[in-house]
Parts: structure tokens; C-alpha cells; sequence
């Protein structure tokens, strides 16, 4: 088999709410993710309120629509399991230790707004927080292991949702971007490769968890979007202007859409399927305008664009230098009445030519190629898969975890980038499955729903010692890496 890049970036992700923990420690302040319960496969995860009777409520994540007469706010009575996340706050020297020992040559991971500028708005930012990322990126590059930093990821400062509505107000860009000043700042000689946020196309599916906005109104969502394509694209110019070696991508949930069937109607489904869900927000981000397809459709729906002056300037500056993406599974459309299965938040019609995971997430390693080819080919840019993993129920046995079934997984999957690059020609330059060490999962807050080549002894009741365990994966991964994925 054909080996990949030299220079290729072997790595793995996590983001911070899921796994750092420490969220009241050092002057943290609450972030969306800190009002947000557990939750299963069968149960969703659910937001807390404070009414203005004094009294709790509680509302699904998906479907939280309004703050009218009330305020998001933690519950002692509650669990929330991304407060303790698996403790990489008091952790991470021991837990990059075990990258290093995998051979990672980069750890995408996320600051967390809101240790940072604990309200959003804040003037001055937390020197305790800007101190624990500087010591996290020292212990990073002491094993040589390149950061690629997410600045925004599912953790939107809690206060900036409840007196704003977070990203649906226009002054959440200039909070962004006070933000954005500090950590380029900060860091810009530990930092090359950022991305500015984390599956910005989700907003759509869940507003909430995406970007903080407690709202289903098609005039907000579209606010929320223009608002965030602007800070992006202001994020790209500041990050050149302060670390002139730096990379800013863009990351999408990416899943190709296949038609159903050869009906014409179908194919032409599938199109409109992924330009609205995830090629509209890469189009913007890499070609610096909307496209005439989205410009239509906000027309027949009259959406109208909350534009400044000078915001078309700033779009078309502000392209990113590489594309970033999830990838879990495809999807599936068509007119026909089917079966359907779920997915990284979203669901389709059940593919009678692929099977699924045991939380029903369907598993298609030659959909990767395919989206490679298919993002490659529209931008020319550089790309990433920065999330890509088989989430399961791992088993401790004598002190050992044996998951042929994920390195099956992830073996399929990296074949198909290989083949993507040496037989298609794509410009892949990075590869970091999520999450590389269990945490919390954001779709269910389960323990149980495990990623990692390290397993956490956390569970769901609350039991465990946090101890890290190396899974037979762990080893089969250390191998890929070094042998530049040849050994698989």
C-alpha cells in the first residue's frame, strides 16, 4: 500500500466542554454546555431554566425555541455531566504523555470561550485561563505535537445567550473578535493551524448547541449564520495580520447525499440536500460570497441578510486557508416511503447497501472518499478530516479493552483517504479521529457512547476512577502512524 505524506498530521480531537471539566475552577465562567443533563439514545439531553416564578424548568436541546420570561442556569440538583468531563484540566500532562506514546505529530482541540472571557463580553480576559492553554500548548509541543485549535466549539459563553441570544446580535461578532485578538496574541508562537468554528453547518439542525441561539426562527438562524460567516472571515484577516504563517480553516459536518433511487427527482434531492445542509457554509467560507442557490431561497422565503457596510468586502477577504470537516457517515434521500436511521444529528433514509453502528449511525468508509473528492474538487483548498470515529460500548476484561471493532473501523476509513490521495489526487494534509481519549459524548452526554484509543474508567452513574486504560486500538493506531499508514 502506497504510504501517505511525509509531513502528513497524524493526530486526534477533543473538544474542551467535553472533556476538560473544571468548568467552575479559575475563574471559568458558565459556558451553553454547563446548563446541558444527561441524556441516552433514547432519552435527549435537556436544558435548565429559571422562570421568573423562581422555579425550574426544563426544555429538550433540539427544541429549546425561546428565553421569554426566564434564563438559562445550573441546578444543584441536576447532573451535568460536561462539568467534570473526564478532567483533562488537571490531567492533560499525563494524557498528552499517552499522544506522544501513539507517535501524534497534532492535537485538534478547543479553548473554551468562557475560561477565557468568562462572560463573553468581558473587557479584561482571565489570566488563569489564558495560562492554562499556554501550559497545555507547551506540554503539546515539548512531544513535538502541533496544536490545531477550534476557538469556537459547542461552547458559547452562557451569559452572551441570555442577554443576547448570543450569536443572533450583531455585538457577539466585536466579543468574538476582542476574543480572537487575545489568543492570536497570546499564542501566536505555539499556534499555526486554527479553525474558527466547529461545524458551523449544524446551526441549522440544532441552533442551540451550535452557536447559542435559543431560537427556530428562520430570520434568526439566518442572522446567526451572517453574523458568524462575518467573524470568520474578520478572524482569517486578524489571524494573517498577527501570526503571518498561520493556517484558518473553516469545519463543516460533511456526509455526501446519495438519491435513493435513479429517479431524477431523487438525484436532484440529493443536490439540494447538501448544498443547503453543508455547502452553502463552505461556499461562503472559501469563496468569499452566497451563492445564487442560497441568495433564491432566502428570497422565496423573505430572509433578508443583516448586512453592514463594507461586509462584502470582508467576506470576500476573509476566505479561509483550508477546510476542515467531520465525517461519520452519509445519508440517504428520495421520495419514496423508508426506513430511516440516525445520525451525527441528523437522520435520512435507511441505505439497504451499508449497516450501522449500535447507536444507529451508518457506517460508509467509501463515503469518505467520495467526500473528499467532492470537497476537493469544488475548492482546490487543503483539507482536513478532523473528526471521524466509531462512537461504541467498549468492555474491560482482565484490565484490557479489545475493540477489533473500531480499529475495523477506522482501518476502512483510512484506506479510503489513502486512496482519495494517491489514486484521486486530493490534498489531504491531516487526520485526527475523534475523540482519541473518551469523554462526553454532545449528542447523548454519555460515557457509555465511547471513541477513544484510551479508555476513561468514568461511567454514566457517576462511578469510576478516571483511570486511563490503552486500548488494543491504542496500538494498532501507534503503528499506523509510524508507518505513515501503511501498516493497517
Amino acid at each position: 500500500m502506497t504510504k501517505f505524506p511525509k509531513n502528513f498530521l497524524w493526530g486526534g480531537a477533543v473538544a474542551a466542554n467535553q472533556c476538560e471539566g473544571a468548568y467552575d475552577v479559575d475563574g471559568k465562567g458558565l459556558s451553553i454546555m454547563d446548563v446541558v443533563t444527561s441524556g441516552t439514545k433514547s432519552s435527549p439531553r435537556s436544558v435548565t431554566l429559571l422562570n421568573d416564578k423562581n422555579e425550574k424548568e426544563k426544555e429538550m436541546m433540539w427544541l429549546v425555541n425561546s428565553l421569554e420570561g426566564k434564563k438559562l442556569a445550573v441546578f444543584d440538583d441536576e447532573f451535568y455531566p460536561n462539568h467534570d468531563g473526564i478532567d483533562f484540566y488537571h490531567n492533560y500532562k499525563e494524557d498528552i504523555v499517552l499522544f506522544a506514546e501513539m507517535g501524534f505529530k497534532c492535537f485538534r482541540m478547543s479553548i473554551a470561550w468562557s475560561r477565557i472571557y468568562p462572560n463573553g463580553y468581558d473587557k479584561e480576559p482571565n489570566e488563569k485561563g489564558l495560562q492554562f492553554y499556554d501550559d497545555v500548548f507547551n506540554e503539546l509541543l515539548k512531544y513535538n505535537i502541533e496544536p490545531i485549535v477550534t476557538i469556537s466549539h459547542y461552547e458559547t459563553p452562557l451569559a452572551l445567550t441570555n442577554e443576547w441570544n448570543a450569536w443572533a446580535d450583531r455585538r457577539t461578532v466585536d466579543c468574538y473578535m476582542r476574543y480572537c485578538e487575545t489568543i492570536f496574541t497570546r499564542y501566536k508562537d505555539k499556534v499555526k493551524y486554527w479553525m474558527t468554528f466547529n461545524e458551523i453547518d449544524v446551526v441549522e439542525f440544532a441552533p442551540y448547541l451550535e452557536c447559542g441561539v435559543v431560537s427556530h426562527d428562520p430570520q434568526v438562524i439566518t442572522n446567526a449564520i451572517y453574523h458568524q460567516f462575518i467573524a470568520s472571515a474578520k478572524a482569517v484577516l486578524l489571524a494573517h495580520e498577527i501570526i503571518p504563517n498561520s493556517m484558518v480553516g473553516m469545519m463543516i459536518h460533511y456526509a455526501p447525499s446519495y438519491p435513493y433511487t435513479c429517479n431524477p427527482e431523487d438525484v436532484l434531492l440529493s443536490m439540494q440536500t447538501v448544498n443547503k445542509h453543508s455547502l452553502f457554509f463552505s461556499d461562503v467560507m472559501c469563496r468569499g460570497y452566497y451563492p445564487n442557490y442560497k441568495l433564491k431561497e432566502l428570497e422565496r422565503n423573505n430572509l433578508v441578510l443583516p448586512k453592514c457596510p463594507n461586509d462584502d468586502e470582508i467576506l470576500k477577504a476573509g476566505v479561509v486557508d483550508y477546510i476542515g470537516f467531520s465525517y461519520y457517515q452519509s445519508g440517504t434521500v428520495g421520495h419514496a416511503e423508508a426506513e430511516t436511521v440516525s445520525g451525527n444529528m441528523m437522520s435520512s433514509l435507511k441505505n439497504p447497501y451499508l449497516t450501522t453502528s449500535e447507536w444507529g449511525w451508518t457506517i460508509d468508509p467509501t463515503g469518505l472518499r467520495i467526500a473528499l473528492n467532492q470537497l476537493y474538487e469544488r475548492y482546490q483548498k487543503p483539507l482536513m478530516v478532523v473528526e471521524n470515529g466509531l462512537g461504541a460500548k467498549d468492555t474491560v476484561e482482565d484490565g484490557q479493552i479489545h475493540d477489533d471493532y473500531r480499529i475495523d473501523y477506522l482501518r476502512k476509513h483510512i484506506q479510503a483517504m489513502n486512496d482519495a490521495i494517491n489514486i484521486d489526487g486530493v490534498d489531504l494534509i491531516g487526520y485526527t479521529p475523534w475523540g482519541c481519549i473518551d469523554l462526553v459524548s454532545a449528542s447523548t452526554g454519555e460515557m457509555a457512547k465511547r471513541y477513544g484509543f484510551i479508555y476513561v474508567d468514568k461511567h454514566d452513574d457517576k462511578t469510576g476512577t478516571n483511570k486511563r486504560i490503552k486500548k488494543e486500538s491504542f496500538y494498532w493506531y501507534k503503528e499506523v502512524i509510524s508507518s505513515d499508514g501503511e501498516k493497517l
